[in-house]
């Protein structure tokens, strides 16, 4: 495993107790950096800091309630240091139904997490950074958000709107030296398959020429990156991590 250098960074990444979120913490604890890992699942986090030792810490926090997001990042520049490293990983799945049978309270529910939520978290941060003049921000978007999934039409839509958020923020914050990327990952081996049915795990599945899901070491590995001092010109982009399946 090559060593991104982040010694003396302080990062926040959001839903950072499992699954993906879990594998990009450990990486960029690996890399140097102080990690505070945002969870809703109290227990997990636990966990998850334990295992992380001196390097991590926890804030057991919604991404969809504002006034809490504040508290949260207002602790960790207190307890921690300046954030200058934002990844956000914290999503659901959701439902899988077509559109016309979808429950309206799920589909807000989605939206709510997966895309407000993102950007209620890079509402709380971007300040900051820009108040510094510098920063990194990954947010994680899908192959869904860029060629719709059946029966996912809340998550889809909701991801295609990270994308789009992060265009326009990667662009809005370009001459503060702040890079807003987003990552289109695949289907990665995480708890979220577990909410989902067969049929659609082997629809998704064929659809990718590696022929295998994603490895979370993998989308970690390209975020340690994209976080570092290193990515000091790329921004607004969104970086393919689909096995070859949306190569655009």
């Amino acid at each position: 495993m090559n060593r991104i250098d982040l010694e003396g960074q302080v990062a926040v990444v959001t839903g950072g107790a499992q699954g993906l979120g879990l594998a990009i913490t450990k990486r960029l604890a690996d890399s140097g950096a102080k990690v505070s890992l945002w969870d809703m699942n109290a227990d997990l986090l636990g966990q998850a800091v334990e295992a992380l030792g001196s390097a991590a810490s926890g804030k057991v926090v919604d991404i969809t309630d504002l006034p809490a997001l504040e508290e949260a990042h207002a602790a960790v520049e207190r307890e921690v240091g300046p954030v200058s490293i934002l990844v956000n990983s914290a999503g659901v799945a959701g439902g899988n139904a077509p559109l016309d049978e979808y429950d309206a309270e799920e589909w807000r529910r989605v939206v709510e997490i997966n895309l407000n939520g993102t950007f209620y978290v890079n509402k709380v941060v971007v300040p900051s950074m820009k108040a510094r003049n510098y920063g990194r921000i990954v947010n994680i978007s899908s192959v869904a958000g860029k060629e719709g999934n059946p029966n996912l039409s809340a998550y889809s839509a909701a991801k295609a709107g990270v994308i789009g958020l992060t265009k326009s923020l990667g662009k809005e914050l370009a001459k503060y030296d702040i890079a807003v990327n987003a990552i289109s990952p695949a289907t990665a081996k995480t708890r979220i398959l577990d909410t989902l049915t067969e049929e659609f795990i082997e629809y998704m599945l064929v659809r990718i020429p590696r022929g295998r899901f994603l490895e979370v070491e993998e989308a970690a590995a390209m975020v340690a990156w994209l976080v570092s001092k290193e990515n000091s010109f790329t921004t607004a982009s969104v970086f393919d991590l689909s096995g070859g399946r949306t190569t655009y």
